[in-house]
């Protein structure tokens, strides 16, 4: 059965500027806690004339008016972010922490990122890169000398080439009880013990991969001499101010009163189980106001330089005929107005997240549910909303966003 559903969101004249190209007007990070002087490097877009304080205010309002209407009729349960020019436009928290104890989400609301953690074991690995303690086209071997399989680089985990079973799957069989939490150190020995067949050899093509990102983190760990949650918490979490900002472990996850559990499509709560004690591909806990200080971070060299970051956000998957590419922990993409974005979503234990960054106009988009009943289905329309076709010309008219979905 197909529907059609409306958003009255009627745009004239006055709204199409969203969409201009008029060069002026200075950014305003200081509102929400984002140091602007002391940024060395920062990289700086041309804010449009019209991107004034009653525009982004009335871009809120049309957000405020598509989230509603996804919470209400789709079932969207969570936290959301959207920022313009590097200004926070929306901030919205809807549904339940909790669904038994009806605790209402808010925006410093602790999720589990899922993939969106990939793009911070990318950055960990970038970062010894520069200080020359790693580099890319390194084996593997090179930092786990007892790894058995070989001709697999650090760039290959890093792009998804690497052709490595998914540790998940083998280790549902191989570890020897599933009520005891595995880490990365115990796959990485059912891996030397066993030796799961890999998918394929390595660097013959794109194959996402979990595997390969547990991996980096096993090699950060051994690169920089120090546990990967410590590197990431002393490197990045805390020089950014990421305060409520983690990696898995028990005392933390349950110790929190602003962690919210995931939850399954029917709303009951989704536990942890022995995998989530593996980092690197996952495993990482955040607030949409804490990956807005992640996304303005990237537009500095606080972590990195901007010639390494650059690396992260260009493609290397060689199959024709794709939609999209991937660089170090993230995926590439068009969008209708032709921008090029960056982006990762995740999907894990009754999770759902999405982070999208538009280098062209220093925007995000920032969505952290823990209920994934399918109201993600809607991000390509919500995308096509934020950045749509440009109109052949400029003659006032209405504007009717129509999305349309199968049920």
């Amino acid at each position: 059965m197909q529907f059609k559903f409306r958003w009255c969101l009627v745009a004239s004249l006055a709204f199409l500027p969203f969409f201009g190209c008029q060069e002026a007007g200075q950014d305003n990070l200081h509102a929400h806690g984002v140091e602007t002087a002391k940024d060395e490097g920062r990289q700086r877009v041309p804010v449009p004339a019209w991107f004034t304080p009653d525009s982004a205010s009335k871009l809120g309002h049309h957000l405020d008016s598509i989230f509603t209407y996804l919470h209400k009729r789709k079932g969207l349960n969570g936290t959301v972010l959207v920022t313009k020019y590097d200004e926070v436009v929306y901030t919205g928290a809807f549904g339940y922490g909790d669904f038994r104890s009806k605790d209402s989400l808010h925006t410093q609301s602790v999720f589990q990122l899922a993939s969106v953690s990939k793009q911070f074991t990318a950055m960990a690995v970038m970062m010894l890169q520069e200080q020359g303690k790693l580099q890319y086209d390194d084996s593997v071997q090179q930092h786990i000398p007892d790894f058995p399989y070989h001709g697999i680089t650090i760039r290959q985990l890093l792009t998804h080439r690497s052709g490595l079973s998914n540790y998940t799957y083998f280790s549902d069989e191989l570890w020897h009880d599933r009520k005891v939490p595995i880490y990365n150190d115990d796959v990485l020995k059912i891996m030397a013990e066993h030796r799961p067949n890999p998918y394929f050899r390595p660097d013959a093509r794109f194959d996402y991969s979990n595997t390969g990102y547990f991996l980096l983190a096993s090699i950060v760990e051994r690169a920089s001499g120090m546990p990967f949650s410590e590197f990431l918490q002393q490197r990045i979490f805390k020089p950014l101010q990421m305060t409520n900002t983690f990696t898995f472990s028990d005392s933390l996850v349950y110790g929190n009163k602003l962690v919210v559990p995931g939850h399954t499509g029917g709303r009951r709560k989704r536990w942890p189980d022995y995998l989530d004690t593996v980092l690197g591909d996952k495993g990482m806990y955040s607030t949409v106001e804490d990956l807005y200080k992640w996304d303005q971070a990237l537009y500095t060299n606080k972590l990195v330089k901007q010639e390494t970051l650059e690396k992260a956000f260009t493609g290397s998957r060689q199959e024709r005929k794709k939609d999209e590419d991937y660089g170090f922990g993230w995926r590439i993409k068009q969008v209708p107005n032709g921008d090029t974005v960056v982006y990762h979503g995740g999907l894990w234990h009754g999770y759902a997240t999405y982070l999208l960054r538009n280098p062209n106009d220093h925007s995000a988009l920032i969505i952290l549910s823990n209920v994934p009943n399918g109201s993600f289905r809607y991000l390509r329309e919500l995308e096509a909303f934020l950045y749509p076709t440009r109109p052949e010309d400029d003659k006032p008219e209405e504007k009717i966003i129509v999305v349309s979905a199968k049920k």
